[in-house]
């Protein structure tokens, strides 16, 4: 006999509830027959939560059990809840995935081949671009991480703010080839401040601080990926330099 289900979730002109929706889509994967009903006003929504007491929709009933709102369905059918909280380096590896596809794409279209140096420079450009981008999303967040841990940056605080637009600065010249005599020196001084700031809070002071290097908002750890960044752009610095 097939498994029923029952959802109650909000279905308004205005708004149709994203969680609602996810709840649908697991319910059926999962094999359910599902009851779909519809809470198609704030009114409607409201009376619901207060017979039911509860503070959120949706919310999954499998006969007469209530199973709660999403969160909830997803470890009763054995599924993994994210933590907003916690701490993941997967903004990190997707940004230097993704710079790494577009450095071997930019190869391709200009040279019709990838060759291993000019490929690794266009990453490394492309890569500190898109960190840029990430940390020019809301610069008072980032300033507000970066401060916790950059030497600089706690001795002249618009440091911090000025940090995300050299950066792209430093990027997006890179990858054009222009003005090396200026990126090269911005590489070098960012890439080595923020080693030495990194190595220090990490690996000396001994911190557990989050990464303000994909925005303030992130919940990257500070430490070997944070280095590796800052002495990416300090070696990139250099061989531009020396080049």
């Amino acid at each position: 006999m097939r498994k029923t289900a029952t959802i109650h979730r909000m279905v308004m002109d205005a708004h149709v509830c994203p969680y609602g929706l996810k709840a649908l889509h697991l319910l059926r994967s999962a094999g359910y027959r599902v009851d779909d009903r519809h809470l198609t006003s704030r009114a409607q929504t409201d009376a619901f939560k207060a017979e039911h007491g509860v503070a959120t929709t949706p919310q999954i009933f499998i006969g007469d059990e209530r199973i709660g709102g999403h969160d909830d369905l997803r470890r009763f059918l054995g599924k993994r809840v994210r933590d907003p909280k916690a701490l993941t380096y997967r903004p990190v590896i997707a940004l230097f995935a993704l710079a790494a596809a577009m450095a071997l794409a930019i190869g391709w279209a200009a040279e019709g081949a990838n060759m291993l140096l000019l490929t690794l420079e266009r990453f490394i450009a492309v890569a500190m671009a898109l960190l840029a981008l990430q940390k020019l999303r809301d610069v008072d967040a980032f300033a507000t991480g970066f401060l916790n841990y950059d030497l600089l940056a706690r001795r002249w605080v618009p440091y911090a703010y000025l940090y995300p637009y050299a950066e792209a600065a430093a990027g997006v010249l890179m990858l054009s080839g222009a003005l090396m005599w200026l990126s090269a020196p911005i590489m070098i001084f960012i890439g080595g401040i923020g080693a030495v700031s990194v190595f220090k809070a990490v690996y000396i002071d001994r911190r557990e601080l989050k990464c303000a290097c994909v925005g303030g908002d992130s919940n990257v750890p500070l430490g070997f990926v944070s280095l590796t960044e800052n002495l990416m752009m300090f070696g990139a610095g250099l061989w531009m330099l020396l080049r």
